[in-house]
């Protein structure tokens, strides 16, 4: 038997859940989807008719055309996020810059929840990475940090080292012959150029 076992024989609502989360792990799907969400109040608003009783009430205001193209534009940058995620910086800043516009043009940005969900998505995407991308960005830290054998790499000073610049492998054991310092070349430092730690 194999991992893909109970998989494979678990139902079709399973499987397409499993399948979802998968996709949804992939991608920044919470930013798209409150930039989708952040588009729609903004474009529908200002073309929406209220009915009370026999009195319509429309909101419609000489912006509307801006405010449906402001939220197109939002609504395809929210898709944008989901399936393209090398552009999800641009998307996001993006987002967040309309979102701001709509404040000005379309009815206080949708009656501020299209301009919030915007705001958020952009922020979302701005901010996401790949897991992948992630894992390899700590693995360089560490690398640099600690260099390819667990050592430190060169440029950076070890934890154990002293005020004077030493190491603990640098420094003599008993019974070794003490080695000269930097300073014995130009005839400063302690006494005759030796240092015994």
């Amino acid at each position: 038997m194999s991992a893909e076992t109970p998989v494979q024989s678990s139902g079709y609502f399973t499987r397409t859940r499993l399948r979802f989360r998968d996709w949804r792990g992939n991608r920044p799907f919470w930013a798209g989807l409150f930039t989708l969400i952040g588009g729609v109040p903004i474009a529908y608003f200002p073309y929406a008719t209220l009915k009370l009783g026999s009195m319509s009430l429309a909101m419609a205001t000489t912006a509307g055309a801006g405010s449906l193209i402001i939220g197109v534009l939002l609504f395809t940058l929210g898709l944008t996020m989901w399936f393209q995620q090398a552009t999800r910086v641009f998307a996001g800043v993006a987002a967040i810059v309309l979102g701001l516009v709509s404040l000005v043009v379309s009815n206080i940005g949708g009656f501020i929840l299209g301009f919030l969900f915007s705001l958020i998505g952009g922020a979302l995407s701005v901010s996401w990475v790949p897991a992948d991308a992630s894992a390899d960005g700590a693995k360089t830290r560490r690398s640099r940090k600690h260099g390819p054998a667990g050592g430190t790499h060169e440029g950076t000073a070890p934890a154990d080292s002293d005020a004077a610049g030493t190491t603990d492998a640098g420094a003599p054991e008993p019974g070794e012959q003490l080695t000269e310092s930097a300073g014995a070349d130009n005839g400063s430092g302690n006494g005759g150029g030796y240092r015994a730690d």
